[in-house]
């Protein structure tokens, strides 16, 4: 059966430094070990970030992992630290198109296992705007990678409106990760920002966008979250309550329930128990549910399609999650994969 993953990061193998291209730092950088297949990821300061292995820099590596898996079509992203929202626009800019020029060559040697999602320097609306066109016209890109904020500013904001415009223009899915963590600075030891912080900051932008009336306002727009929607599945009855008790706070600028917004957007099956794969299914429906695995992070699914294979969905139903929903968040056929 065709198993695509909608949840999947790769890096070039090469970053460019752009320190010393921009004239300030805080950029990532790859830093090689002679004689190792891993990178390390660094500041341009020299701070540690994260190791990564071949798997999340060699195309190749990948394909041979994803045959043992069983797993066909990985769509590519970025590493959400590379997303520069912090940088000066045009930078940012830069760096998105390096990102992005990168994923698309990957895409183009083998585009029946790969499909790309770019980035966008989103401190600038109105140059994300230009690099979607760019990408969805040059590039064979089929939607774009964002963060779960935009520099403390939440997915609601009327300044990205322009940004969700040309996404529906251009046809591009949206694929929405949490980064920068809402109270990481309380969440030193434990890995907390990562255990605590990722799942309350895909609920924050799944409720930003469904309060601000995003999924109104545009219609056509494709929406996936990743994390299996992080805590928002699990926390819809009380999100509901919240709006019917206190409808002068929360139904400002929406009067639909959030309730009714289920099926207006997707999320991914990243979510690591088998109860509580059942429990989303029942929540979201089947029909939103793409397979997700965080592919090559140790937080992720380590044997992708594992955790839907091993469970007590009905065929139908793990059909739906290998590959029908992110068909239709894709807006690809089946056909292409064959």
């Amino acid at each position: 059966m065709l198993k695509i993953d909608i949840h999947t990061h790769i890096l070039p193998p090469e970053i460019p430094e752009f320190k010393k291209m921009f004239g300030y730092g805080g950029f990532i950088e790859l830093k090689k070990n002679t004689g190792c297949t891993h990178c390390d990821m660094v500041s341009d300061s020299g701070q540690f970030f994260r190791r990564v292995e071949e798997n999340c820099i060699n195309p190749d590596v990948r394909l041979k992992e994803y045959d043992k898996f069983q797993t066909q079509v990985q769509v590519l992203s970025t590493i959400p630290v590379m997303f520069s929202y912090w940088a000066k626009p045009e930078d940012g800019l830069t760096v998105s198109k390096h990102l992005n020029d990168h994923i698309s060559e990957v895409v183009a040697k083998n585009p029946k296992r790969f499909v790309g999602l770019g980035t966008l320097p989103m401190q600038a609306p109105e140059l994300a705007v230009k690099e979607i066109e760019r990408c969805m016209k040059d590039l064979n890109l089929k939607g774009f990678q964002i963060g779960s904020n935009i520099n403390g500013m939440n997915l609601s904001d009327e300044k990205l409106h322009p940004v969700y415009a040309a996404l529906e223009k251009h046809d591009a899915c949206l694929f929405v990760h949490p980064w920068d963590m809402m109270g990481q600075e309380k969440m030193q030891k434990y890995w907390l920002p990562w255990l605590v912080g990722m799942p309350a900051e895909t609920s924050l932008a799944i409720c930003s966008m469904i309060f601000g009336g995003i999924f109104e306002k545009f219609p056509k727009l494709r929406v996936a979250f990743a994390h299996g929607g992080g805590a928002f599945p699990f926390t819809l009855g009380r999100i509901q309550h919240g709006f019917e008790a206190r409808p002068d706070l929360c139904a400002i600028d929406t009067k639909t329930d959030p309730k009714k917004m289920i099926g207006k957007f997707f999320v991914d099956s990243l979510v690591h128990d088998q109860k509580s794969l059942e429990f989303l299914v029942s929540v979201m429906g089947k029909e939103n549910i793409c397979l997700g695995t965080d592919y090559p992070f140790p937080l992720g699914e380590l044997e992708p399609g594992k955790l839907v294979q091993e469970s007590a969905l009905d065929a139908e139903t793990k059909k739906w999650i290998y590959h029908k929903a992110a068909l239709n968040w894709l807006n690809m056929s089946e056909e292409f994969f064959n």
